[in-house]
């Protein structure tokens, strides 16, 4: 299956912008699970410095606002072809070891909450293991949309007994490695049933299995991803992940609205 994606960034300032430089994770990669058919990004009010790869293996587009900027649009947008694979992503790439999606960030730490969230999870196999966490975790913290804050830890998350799919990933990513199973922050795109237009781009968590490697759980839907899903970045937390991250100088009065459409082709 096709998915044509476009996804809209618009800045909107009452004092001009001096400096501003972002980071964008926008552009997915060619894997196991998609083959990137084309991708463009489009900045109106800036240009493109460079791209790279991070060490977690994500494509970042370097961009830079034009001085004295008070509206800037970042769209990316593209067609990518999504294979099943039943969340399985396959052997661990790139240039961070394993053994960093074994280490704990202020976001994901793994509080009195966490572990008394797995300590009776004891199914025979670590992908049974997992499975079982993603149902606790739904259980314990209802989706929810507008309860929560950017900034909640997954202690916070499991305090407050409610989140969203950012939350539920933290959770989940925390209870892992308490596990000592290596996980990770993943951000995308995701084909709903109902519509094609979105205001925010969706998350989930993988784990490494041995035997399979990388596998995807979304803990919000109950599910592992599957042809409605588009993977584009992974970290240790969200901030590793994030869509756009930067920073400026100048550019008082920030306003910030996000198109997004995603829709078989």
């Amino acid at each position: 299956m096709r998915l044509n994606i476009r996804h809209t960034s618009r800045y909107q300032f009452d004092a001009p912008v001096y400096y501003g430089l972002q980071q964008l994770r926008k552009t997915p990669k060619t894997t196991q699970q998609q083959t990137i058919v084309s991708w463009e990004t489009h900045i109106t009010g800036g240009q493109k410095e460079l791209s790279y790869h991070d060490h977690h293996n994500n494509v970042v587009e370097l961009v830079s606002f034009d001085r004295d900027a008070t509206d800037v649009t970042i769209e990316s947008n593209g067609t990518v072809e999504v294979h099943e694979t039943h969340g399985v992503l396959g052997p661990h790439r790139g240039f961070a070891p394993l053994w960093l999606y074994l280490r704990a960030t202020p976001l994901t730490r793994a509080g009195p909450l966490c572990k008394n969230l797995i300590k009776d999870i004891n199914e025979a196999t670590p992908l049974a293991r997992l499975h079982a966490l993603s149902t606790s975790i739904l259980d314990a913290a209802k989706y929810e949309i507008g309860t929560s804050h950017p900034g909640w830890t997954a202690e916070d998350v499991l305090t407050h007994g409610v989140g969203v799919c950012q939350d539920h990933a933290h959770v989940f990513i925390a209870c892992a490695r308490e596990m000592r199973i290596p996980a990770r922050y993943v951000s995308g795109y995701l084909m709903l049933d109902d519509r094609v237009d979105q205001d925010a781009s969706h998350a989930w968590a993988e784990a490494f299995v041995p035997d399979l490697g990388w596998v995807g759980f979304d803990i919000s839907n109950g599910i592992s991803p599957d042809i409605r899903y588009v993977r584009v970045a992974t970290g240790l937390d969200y901030p590793e992940a994030a869509p756009i991250t930067g920073t400026r100088l100048g550019g008082t009065g920030e306003s910030l609205s996000v198109q997004i459409m995603v829709a078989q082709q």
